[in-house]
């Protein structure tokens, strides 16, 4: 009997603490604030196996399932720009991230010839440039549809790190995002 206890005390000991919950239960009553869940794990479906339904909507699409076409994007791509990742930016939108070596300066200046316009720069420093590609109608939509230009590089950045392991470059120092115009 006395090794039976020692055997289960040893059992709980090597048991990890209950997790958190976020919210109360029904029927609790505490006064502690809640705590935000850590997200669930995001799950890349493979043909042999369907999507999680625990993946939350704003989870970024990889390189891995292709960058988007400029057909679908209704813009041009800068050449040589390398797709990043694509997020859900809701009411039916997404906005698609690409890193780029050039220069802010070289960015701004081939959206302006390639778009006809000469977009706003909305930041300094960062320096931001927008362009708009379509109309914003609030009631329908959550970004305007347009190109971002972001300079990522500064005195105290060295860039935007390459989320692919061993990628070229390490960091990117210009950031584009695109919200195409929804159809």
């Amino acid at each position: 009997m006395f090794a039976a206890t020692l055997t289960m005390l040893a059992v709980m000991a090597g048991q990890q603490p209950p997790t958190p919950q976020p919210f109360p239960q029904p029927g609790s009553r505490t006064s502690q604030p809640a705590r935000p869940a850590a997200p669930p794990p995001v799950t890349t479906p493979t043909p042999q196996q369907p999507a999680s339904p625990a993946a939350p909507a704003t989870a970024p699409a990889s390189a891995a399932e292709g960058a988007p076409t400029e057909a679908m994007l209704g813009v041009p791509v800068f050449p040589n720009a390398q797709f990043i990742a694509s997020f859900n930016a809701g009411r039916g939108q997404r906005y698609y991230i690409f890193g780029t070596s050039a220069s802010f300066v070289d960015l701004v200046n081939y959206y302006r010839t390639t778009l006809k316009q000469r977009g706003e720069l909305t930041y300094e420093v960062p320096a931001t440039h927008e362009f708009d590609i379509g109309k914003f109608d609030e009631d329908r939509m959550a970004f305007p549809p347009g190109v971002v230009i972001k300079d990522f590089q500064s005195d105290v950045s060295p860039g935007y790190p390459n989320p692919k392991p061993g990628g070229q470059p390490a960091r990117f120092p210009t950031i584009i995002q695109i919200v195409p115009v929804q159809r």
